[in-house]
């Protein structure tokens, strides 16, 4: 989620008005564009390539295992740093994802049959081409597990270069790659629950399914304090980690019980909000009277939004600039210095290379343009074939998830490197070719324009 062009072209028209806000707002500029979160993620794996491949690597796998205790009394939690991120701070993203999922069904392009069945059928190419690819290149039982691997896309690098190429990308297209990526993200969460769960301790389960029913319950009641939902949101995790299910999809159910409703109208607002407006010019600066007004105001501001947008909101900078960059910084480090041809050419890495780099774009296209020509589906507006084939190579970006799913996938060290390669190469061609493709059209597209007028 991005905050709207007219509040942040206000924002950036207001001059600073201290020394400080003199030298931070360039970079608070930056962290408000679309494409900072996927800047920051690139650095953070250019670091982790850089560092495990230095001469200083063994400390960067020394700092990733080193044990962290986290106790309140009788709860306890140990776990090395690598698995905190994989497993604690990740399911705060994939929160994030259930409540961008919430909204898409509720009020975006999911919320209803007609808008959603194009990216839904152009999402499920992405995931059946790739995996046929898998497995018929990696067809030994102990590749299997792999998969689900180039089945994936990452959408802050996606959305990121669909924002770098400008605004000559139309919106029906940055539209469509949003929801596209958002049916995904479903799908990916569906095929970790599913088939990357060994065993489950079903009363651990049960605890957790009893916090996201009294999440649930506490929503129903009209509770809007986003603190409740933290501290049941802390409880299920901890209930599913040890459950046996990836404590990652704690943070997709809870995300569904967030409330979505507000506590005031909107008509409510705007009387109340208008009536306070008129005593606070009424009233002496620097007053009591003038402060209370104002802490009114803030009050119901926050009753007229809803949980579920303030929640994402105030997430949303968190996740692009904290645990993604994180994730990278743990998971991207893989030395590519020990036999790199042998690795290029192992079953594992071929599969997921293809997979991803050939297999996502071939997909998504085919599966969107059966849907058109059989009239299942209505294509996005102004955007053509080739935007659509361009876009569909940039989903072949991977990345985050399917660098997530591999750690799920591959317990054997030299298949989870292997893995990484092949992600990481895949993601960085998906990437050149796609801009490259849309660089083009979109040019070819001005040309065209400027030849009629």
């Amino acid at each position: 989620m991005s905050i709207p062009a007219e509040v942040e072209k206000q924002n950036s028209e207001t001059p600073p008005s201290s020394p400080i806000e003199v030298i931070i707002s360039p970079f608070v500029r930056f962290a408000r564009t679309e494409a900072a979160g996927g800047f920051v993620l690139l650095a953070s794996t250019i670091l982790a390539l850089t560092w495990s491949n230095s001469p200083w690597q063994h400390s960067y796998h020394e700092i990733l295992e080193r044990q962290v205790t986290i106790a309140f009394g009788d709860f306890v939690v140990t776990a090395n740093r690598h698995e905190w991120i994989n497993d604690g701070l990740m399911s705060l993203f994939f929160f994030l994802v259930g409540l961008e999922i919430k909204r898409e069904f509720l009020i975006g392009e999911l919320s209803s049959l007609r808008r959603a069945i194009f990216p839904f059928i152009a999402a499920l190419g992405g995931l059946i081409v790739p995996a046929i690819i898998y497995i018929s290149i990696a067809r030994d039982a102990l590749f299997h597990r792999g998969w689900a691997i180039p089945i994936s896309t990452d959408i802050a690098f996606t959305l990121g270069l669909l924002t770098f190429l400008g605004s000559r990308i139309p919106i029906g297209l940055r539209v469509f790659v949003t929801a596209l990526a958002i049916v995904d993200d479903i799908f990916a969460v569906a095929v970790i629950a599913i088939f990357y769960t060994d065993r489950i301790h079903y009363w651990s389960l049960a605890l957790g399914i009893a916090g996201v029913v009294a999440s649930l319950i506490a929503n129903i009641l009209g509770i809007r304090k986003p603190a409740v939902y933290a501290a049941i949101g802390v409880l299920v995790w901890w209930a599913v980690l040890n459950s046996g299910v990836h404590a990652t999809i704690a943070g997709i159910l809870l995300a569904f019980t967030i409330p979505v409703r507000t506590s005031l109208k909107k008509s409510q607002f705007l009387e109340q909000s208008r009536w306070l407006l008129d005593r606070l010019e009424a009233a002496q600066p620097h007053s009591f009277e003038e402060h209370s007004i104002i802490h009114t105001l803030e009050r119901k501001a926050e009753l007229a939004d809803s949980p579920l947008h303030r929640i994402e909101y105030g997430l949303q900078p968190w996740i692009s600039f904290l645990v993604m960059p994180l994730f990278a910084l743990a998971n991207a480090g893989v030395d590519v210095t020990h036999n790199l041809a042998g690795a290029l050419r192992h079953p594992v890495c071929l599969g997921i290379a293809l997979g991803l780099f050939a297999g996502k774009p071939t997909g998504i296209w085919l599966f969107s343009w059966l849907a058109v020509k059989t009239g299942i589906a209505v294509p996005a507006a102004n955007v053509t074939w080739r935007q659509m084939f361009g876009a569909a190579w940039l989903c072949g970006i991977g990345f985050t998830m399917s660098l997530f799913v591999a750690g799920l996938a591959f317990v054997d060290d030299a298949l989870l490197s292997i893995a990484k390669i092949a992600i990481l190469g895949a993601s960085i061609l998906s990437g050149i070719c796609g801009s490259v493709i849309l660089g083009r059209s979109s040019a070819t597209r001005d040309e065209q324009v400027a030849a009629d007028l």
